[in-house]
């Protein structure tokens, strides 16, 4: 909630103190040619260096992190105002969602009756799922890997999956072909620290297909991989860093719509004594089942 607002910035961003808001991670400029272009993300004065949450805390004001009571907004920031009846903890699944939408839908430009196989079922895979089907997808199919994952791939058909796949005890690219005929027309990677995942991309993805590329491996290589199948099948890979403005606000009527069970997601919400513990969990740097959906509140006491 905006505690302050300035003059300027309510100007600016069309707000009032007391309003609910989400923020955009990424700064805009407004002004720059990747600005005035719709790509902030790449902003000339912002970009990576400044993003809300990756910013030190030694840096003026000090403020710019979302582990703390108080947020300061820059003059840069972007924030969308949340639907005044849609829970605070839900809300902050609009960048999750955000990016389910964007990577599931925008940047593959995902068109009624296509098949989406996406790679990973975590909170971002399963809203790219029913950002998917949304969009019109005639078959979604979700792939995870061993017990880890076997909760989440549980979830998957009430947002929107048609097929939920072990990878370590069926080939996905066989359970696709015998569930549709075929492979898929977009494949989407969403996975985590999962240097082999983009070889399955690669080999679920149609001829002529589009795959996008946006959970991140953490380390060099890619096991399995065949170069050729790229030019082959005439693919198009396209990377996908971040959400947009655009993607939020969709995703806030998303939530609000309440056509899929965000609500009821598995979710611990964590306040400061527990915070560090869920971080760790979730990283899988302790023992412990990690919620799908984690979130941070500065009021929520120790459980």
């Amino acid at each position: 909630m905006l505690e302050e607002v300035g003059a300027e910035a309510a100007d600016r961003w069309g707000v009032s103190a007391g309003q609910r808001v989400a923020v955009e991670v990424f700064q805009s400029c407004r002004e720059c040619a990747a600005c005035r272009a719709g790509l902030y993300r790449r902003c000339e004065r912002n970009g990576l260096r400044t993003m809300i949450g990756f910013t030190d805390a030694d840096a003026p004001p000090h403020l710019c992190g979302g582990y703390a009571t108080h947020l300061c907004l820059g003059f840069d920031a972007m924030l969308l105002p949340t639907p005044a009846a849609l829970d605070p903890v839900v809300a902050t699944l609009f960048n999750p969602l955000g990016a389910g939408i964007r990577w599931g839908v925008e940047v593959p430009g995902t068109k009624p009756g296509e098949v989406v196989a996406i790679l990973g079922p975590g909170v971002r895979g399963l809203c790219a799922a029913a950002a998917a089907k949304e969009a019109g997808a005639a078959f979604v199919m979700v792939t995870g890997l061993g017990p880890r994952d076997a909760s989440r791939l549980s979830l998957a058909a009430q947002f929107g999956a048609d097929l939920a796949v072990d990878v370590g005890a069926d080939d996905p690219v066989a359970a696709l072909r015998k569930a549709t005929g075929g492979l898929a027309d977009v494949v989407v990677d969403v996975t985590a620290k999962a240097p082999a995942a983009f070889a399955q991309a690669i080999s679920l993805a149609r001829t002529g297909g589009r795959v996008v590329v946006a959970g991140t491996r953490g380390e060099p290589g890619a096991p399995g991989f065949a170069p050729d199948q790229i030019v082959y099948k005439e693919l198009t890979v396209q990377g996908a860093l971040g959400v947009d403005v655009t993607a939020y606000g969709a995703a806030l009527k998303m939530l609000a719509d309440a056509r899929y069970p965000f609500a009821s997601l598995p979710r611990q919400v964590a306040g400061f004594d527990d915070l560090e513990g869920l971080i760790q969990v979730m990283a899988g740097e302790a023992p412990g089942a990690a919620p799908v959906h984690g979130v941070f509140s500065p009021t929520a006491t120790k459980t």
